[in-house]
């Protein structure tokens, strides 16, 4: 990445040699995604088994091959596994409504004022609350603390942001240095990428961490990488929006900021054409329909592993994690081909299909074979989301990238912890009759995305409609301006 000092790039700020920082995100991305992804599946795990040895007032039993698994439905400890099943579907569920409120207000605020204030808060916050929740986490481990502080801690590191918020504002960051539409969706499947691989590495790594070192100092070296990155961010990396006259001025109060991070949100739609306005609810509706279905499928992967007649230890459960590296490669190779020859509307329908494929054979997956071959359907599931963003940011000014992520980000958050919600609730109500259910539910809900998308085509509405839209717009403006 070129440095930030003599790019020339608009609202950058020029600065001397010995202030000279770099305008590369990517390795704030990989530290915060493998920390993050680390310690999810960690916490899952370890709600389970404090749970778990509640219930049995025992240890919990692992072996090298599978959790210790009861699959003789006449035995009663058949019935107090299903139990802690259910406890822990709806335990999850619970912390995450606990940090949802206060992470959505945080994303809307600060990405959305990312286009005056700068990028780096959006990355920032995030990292630090990431930090105080592996804190807490390290002391509840070691020792063996209460869970339901889980939900103080949920609470307060909402209000730092949540993954939402970063990725909001890393999106924001790689948008600003794009220069055409090609390389702006390269860009941004790139980053999906990253997150894709390094959740898959994490999710590998996260077994032998467990049994290797333990709970407490797995979180240790999560904090550890946290740590790191925020020092990265505060001073080695620039900023894509310089500081404006708006931070110059003396502090403002809260009511003004609100004010104005209402307003850029506002007039996003208000000033927008009718046709362009269309396009971004229409794109965002799509976006939000398709992550709903995501969230809620693969959110239930680890629990329905942990139960019979997979009965996968923290190992295998490592393994079908860091599977979803090859459909995170994969999906980046899809989107870097298929935008060569095809419109973005139709790598969006691929990916939907290879999704729906995937998670309907997950529902009556009942070996461990299958399940792993579960990930081949699924090679290109990843698609439509960096699609998505991308098409959202063509769509919309430079000056209007980051209230157009801010929306995407509160859409991403708000839409998790629904999804999460429900599905964790569905699954925990149907665990006892068929498992696989859930996974049913959400391929039928692709049906919303994919209708979606069929009357955008109906319309007429491609791609390259996006594009002329902003040169109109661009153009307009100049002609004002001159």
């Amino acid at each position: 990445m070129a440095a930030a000092a003599g790019t020339g790039r608009p609202g950058v700020e020029s600065r001397s040699p010995k202030m000279r920082k770099v305008l590369c995100v990517e390795p704030v991305i990989f530290v915060y995604t493998f920390a993050s992804s680390l310690t999810s599946p960690l916490v899952q795990q370890f709600i389970y088994r404090r749970l778990w040895e509640e219930e049995y007032n025992s240890t919990f039993i692992s072996n090298s091959s599978a959790s210790y698994c009861e699959q003789n439905k006449s035995n009663p400890t058949y019935i107090k596994q299903k139990e802690v099943q259910e406890k822990a579907s709806l335990f999850n569920m619970q912390l995450d409504l606990s940090g949802a409120i206060p992470s959505l207000v945080v994303a809307f605020v600060i990405v959305a004022n990312g286009d005056r204030q700068g990028r780096k808060r959006s990355l920032l916050l995030p990292s630090v609350g990431a930090l105080i929740t592996n804190i807490f986490l390290t002391m509840m481990s070691y020792f063996s603390l209460s869970l339901s502080i889980l939900y103080g801690v949920a609470f307060i590191t909402g209000l730092f942001g949540s993954m939402a918020t970063f990725l909001g504002g890393g999106f924001a960051f790689i948008a600003d240095l794009c220069h055409d539409e090609k390389q702006k969706t390269t860009r941004i499947a790139v980053v999906d990428l990253i997150f894709g691989f390094v959740s898959g590495l994490a999710g590998l790594s996260s077994g032998y961490f467990i049994k290797g070192v333990g709970f407490a100092w797995t979180f240790v070296t999560a904090s550890l990488l946290h740590t790191i990155n925020i020092i990265y961010i505060i001073f080695c990396l620039e900023d894509t929006v310089g500081v404006s006259e708006f931070q110059q001025q003396d502090p403002v109060s809260c009511k003004e900021v609100l004010k104005e991070t209402f307003s850029g949100v506002y007039m996003l739609f208000k000033a927008a054409p009718f046709k362009k306005r269309i396009l971004i609810i229409v794109l965002l509706f799509t976006f939000m329909t398709y992550l709903f279905t995501v969230f809620g499928g693969s959110s239930l992967f680890t629990l329905y592993e942990l139960d019979e007649p997979l009965c996968w230890n923290e190992v295998y459960i490592g393994y079908g994690a860091a599977a979803f590296t090859s459909i995170s490669l994969t999906s980046f190779l899809g989107v870097y081909l298929f935008s060569k020859c095809l419109k973005d509307i139709y790598i969006v329908f691929i990916g939907i299909f290879s999704y729906i494929g995937g998670i309907v054979m997950a529902a009556f997956a009942k070996t461990t074979l299958l399940m792993f071959l579960v990930r081949i359907p699924s090679l290109l599931c990843f698609m439509p989301i960096p699609v998505l963003r991308s098409m959202l940011s063509k769509i919309v000014l430079a000056s209007e990238q980051g209230a157009v992520f801010a929306c995407i980000a509160c859409l991403e958050i708000v839409t998790g912890t629904i999804s999460l919600s429900v599905f964790n609730s569905l699954y925990a109500a149907t665990v006892a009759w068929f498992s696989g259910f859930s996974f049913l539910l959400s391929a039928g809900l692709c049906l919303i995305p994919l209708s979606v998308l069929c009357w955008l085509l109906c319309t007429s509405w491609n791609g390259e409609d996006l594009a002329l839209l902003v040169h109109e717009e661009v153009s307009s403006i100049e002609s004002t301006d001159s």
